[in-house]
C-alpha cells in the first residue's frame, strides 16, 4: 500500500458530493429552472433531466421490451463555462461534480455547500436520507505489466495452473466501517496514453439514515466520508503507482 499524501497529479477523473432527499409532494420540478437562472453567472450551460421508464421481461419464452415512457422533467443539470463543474438539481436529490483537473477538497466542498443552500431554500427537503462522496480515478499504468500486484494491492487473481494473460477484469467489494458503507470497484479500461493500460478505481463512500439527517450535521459527516475514501485509495495502490502521480 502507498503512504497517504498529497499527489500533485492525482489520477482523479471526477469527484462527486451527493445528497439524497425526500421533497414535498407539491414540489414542481419545473421550479428548478429558476435555480439554474440564479447561478447562470457561472453555470452558463443548463438543461432539463428527463425521467424515463421501460419494462423488460419474458413472455411464453420470448424476451420483450415495452416502449420507453417519459415521466417528464426530473430535474436540471447545469455546467460551468469550462464544463469542469457540474451541478444536478433533482427531485430525489442534489449532486455536485468536479471533473479533472481536480483542485482541492476544500474548494469542492465549499462550492457544494453554496449550491446546496440554494437547492435547500428552493425545495425545502422534508428528509435528507443519504449522503455520499464518490471519487472516480483512472490509473494509467505503463506496459508491459508482468504482475498487477506491482500496482494494486488487491489485484485480479488467476489460478497458477491457468494462463496468466488478462485482457479484462472487474471487481467490486462492499465494506463497512461502523455506519459508513463503501463500494470499491476496480476495472480494466483502455488508456489514451500510448503503451499504457487504464484501470478504473471507483470509490463510493456513503451513509444512509432513513429517518433523516439533521441538515447541520451533514457537513461534518462529509469529512468522515472523505477520510475513509482517502484510506481506501492509498491502501488500494502501491508506492509504485503513487509515484506515477507525484
Amino acid at each position: 500500500m502507498a503512504k497517504h499524501r498529497h499527489l500533485k497529479n492525482a489520477p482523479l477523473t471526477e469527484a462527486l458530493i451527493d445528497i439524497r432527499v425526500s421533497l414535498p409532494s407539491v414540489f414542481d420540478p419545473k421550479d428548478f429552472l429558476s435555480l439554474s437562472n440564479d447561478i447562470s453567472d457561472k453555470y452558463i450551460k443548463s438543461g432539463p433531466r428527463q425521467m424515463f421508464t421501460a419494462a423488460f421481461g419474458v413472455e411464453a419464452g420470448i424476451p420483450f421490451t415495452k416502449a420507453t415512457e417519459s415521466k417528464g422533467v426530473h430535474g436540471y443539470i447545469c455546467k460551468s463555462g469550462d464544463g469542469k463543474d457540474v451541478v444536478q438539481f433533482r427531485i430525489d436529490g442534489f449532486t455536485f461534480s468536479r471533473l479533472n483537473p481536480y483542485s482541492a477538497w476544500e474548494t469542492v466542498l465549499s462550492e457544494a455547500k453554496r449550491l446546496w443552500e440554494l437547492y435547500s431554500i428552493k425545495c425545502s427537503p422534508e428528509l435528507i436520507t443519504r449522503i455520499a462522496v464518490r471519487y472516480i480515478n483512472k490509473l494509467d499504468l505503463p506496459l508491459p505489466i508482468k504482475d498487477f500486484a506491482d500496482y494494486l494491492t488487491a489485484p485480479p487473481l488467476v489460478p497458477d495452473s491457468l494462463p496468466q494473460e488478462v485482457s479484462q477484469f472487474l471487481t467490486r467489494v462492499v465494506i463497512h466501517d461502523a455506519d459508513i458503507t463503501a463500494n470499491i470497484v476496480q476495472a480494466m479500461k483502455s488508456s489514451l496514453k500510448a503503451d499504457h493500460l487504464g484501470v478504473i478505481l471507483d470509490i463510493d463512500v456513503f451513509k444512509v439514515n432513513e429517518n433523516g439527517f439533521e441538515e447541520s450535521s451533514i457537513w461534518p459527516e462529509f469529512e468522515k466520508l472523505r477520510a475513509l475514501k482517502n484510506r481506501i485509495f492509498f491502501k488500494s495502490i502501491t508506492e509504485k503507482t503513487a509515484g506515477l502521480y507525484e
